[in-house]
């Protein structure tokens, strides 16, 4: 092969691999290398090169200056050296040509062997960086083949796989079949890049939405959250940057032409299309639709909420096999937790009544007062305790002396359940030290105990969740065990200097 065929040769490779041209002949480059040091030997440095405009091979021997010589194939002295080039430095590179290879049998098959893989590799590469870029996007492509449930995608310059627990419930393809699917993955292995496609993925009908609705692509809507159970239901939250616009009719279309073009696509997948909120109450409400919400607390350190709905609409709440409200949850990432009307006030009457109960059995009254002391909102005894004394007044039928032997009857109370406390955990082993912990209650102390937390150290030791767990999550935040933790391991940083110290005057002496 002359030059100009050899760069024809590598012209039409590189077009039919869709790779650059340079990238074809720098593998035949190696291959020719490759075919030179089996020739010339294996411990000599061969390299080859082609003209990128002649295509003529040069091949050449490289050996470098040095002024010690390791290997005398690679290597020649700085003496030597000057014999053939008398300005030659230690460092450099003498280059001696060898005449061009002819290349046996064995030989050409090793040269077709490297270009082949090397070409391979430049194939997947250029795969690889094409489709890295294209992650989150919808791609079409061909069934190519289908083996144990997970389907081979044809993209055209490159393959796809969608496996089985990525495809939707129920849905089977055949070779030949045409596909749309959504790019979540693409990693770059051993046996080439591997793109990864599904769709049962949430993003995948956010991207149906958005080309769909033009709303949605030009940014005018937004799609805020997305939760599927693949091929059954979905809900989806848009929000509108225009007030005019309505986000949701924008996304049902003229008849539910737009939406449908979607569940179609997802194989009559029922879409609920909500309006977002910012306030996580309204969001919620909105997300448990078609049900009605009657009242809503939100606990904002927990992330959980509870909703209250009336009895005839629990079933639709909570939807077949908890699907409604496992997908609200999932939507606006809330724990919820669904009451009927009538178990609310259920649970608020045992509340209730266990409350009187706490106060008439501490502060020795009777129902009525232990009543009134519930309807105005106190929950427990220190409340009563320690609250300025106009809060009890306030209360119809509560003058000052009723209030103050109320306080004075809840102190006393207080001082002996602590001073009981302070017995137990002092029976069990508790240390001063860590009771002298500014924060800690008589009764966290029983409880830490209990849990074999008995010294400063044991509890410097903990981590905050394991604080709050042994504590009960009422007694404790994250952040005031963070502090307690904190201080308990103080002391710790203050035998340093001390230490420091006496190592010095040690050293010293």
């Amino acid at each position: 092969m002359d030059g100009q065929q050899l760069l024809l040769a590598a012209e039409s490779a590189a077009r039919e691999k869709n790779i650059d041209r340079d990238e074809v002949l720098t593998a035949m480059e190696q291959a020719i290398q490759k075919a030179g040091r089996s020739k010339y030997g294996l411990e000599h440095d061969i390299r080859a090169h082609i003209d990128r405009r002649t295509g003529e091979i040069q091949l050449s021997r490289y050996r470098e200056v040095v002024e010690e010589v390791e290997d005398e194939a690679t290597q020649l002295t700085l003496a030597d050296a000057h014999t053939i080039k008398p300005d030659a430095e230690v460092g450099e590179f003498l280059v001696d040509p060898l005449p061009p290879i002819d290349f046996g049998r064995i030989a050409a098959q090793t040269a077709k062997q490297v270009i082949v893989q090397k070409v391979r590799e430049a194939e997947r590469h250029r795969q690889f960086m094409e489709y890295k870029d294209r992650v989150a996007e919808i791609v079409n492509g061909l069934v190519k083949r289908v083996e144990y449930g997970n389907v081979t995608v044809d993209l055209g310059r490159a393959e796809a796989i969608i496996r089985r627990d990525e495809l939707l419930p129920r849905e089977h393809f055949k070779v030949g079949d045409r596909v749309r699917a959504y790019i979540y993955d693409v990693r770059e292995e051993q046996r080439g890049p591997q793109i990864f496609l599904s769709r049962s993925h949430p993003q995948f009908m956010a991207k149906l939405f958005a080309m769909e609705v033009p709303e949605i692509y030009d940014g005018i809507i937004e799609i805020k959250a997305v939760a599927r159970d693949p091929g059954s239901r979905a809900k989806i939250a848009v929000i509108s940057h225009d007030s005019s616009i309505d986000p949701v009719g924008a996304c049902v279309g003229m008849r539910g032409s737009r939406v449908q073009a979607v569940v179609g696509e997802l194989q009559n997948e029922k879409i609920d299309i909500i309006p977002w909120s910012p306030e996580p109450a309204t969001f919620i409400v909105n997300a448990l639709a078609p049900a009605e919400v009657s009242k809503v607390v939100l606990d904002d350190e927990q992330a959980r909420i509870e909703v209250v709905v009336p009895d005839e609409q629990l079933s639709l709440a909570i939807g077949r096999r908890g699907q409604n409200v496992r997908l609200a949850s999932m939507l606006t990432g809330w724990d919820i937790d669904i009451l009927t009307e009538a178990e609310e006030s259920e649970r608020r009457s045992t509340e209730m009544r266990q409350r009187s109960e706490s106060f008439m059995h501490a502060l020795d009254v009777d129902d009525v007062i232990a009543n009134l002391l519930v309807v105005e909102g106190f929950t427990q005894v220190e409340e009563i305790a320690y609250v300025p004394t106009e809060e009890l007044t306030d209360i119809e039928g509560f003058d000052e002396d009723v209030a103050s032997e109320l306080q004075r009857r809840a102190q006393v109370f207080l001082e002996e359940r602590d001073r009981q406390l302070t017995e137990q955990y002092q029976s069990i082993g508790v240390e001063g030290d860590l009771a002298e912990l500014d924060g800690l209650t008589p009764a966290m102390l029983l409880a830490l105990g209990e849990n074999g937390v008995k010294t400063l150290d044991d509890f410097a030791d903990l981590a905050s969740d394991e604080l709050i767990e042994i504590v009960g999550a009422n007694a404790l935040s994250e952040a005031e065990a963070n502090t307690l933790i904190m201080a308990a391991r103080a002391h710790w940083f203050d035998d340093e200097p001390v230490a420091a110290e006496t190592d010095e005057a040690e050293t010293t002496g």
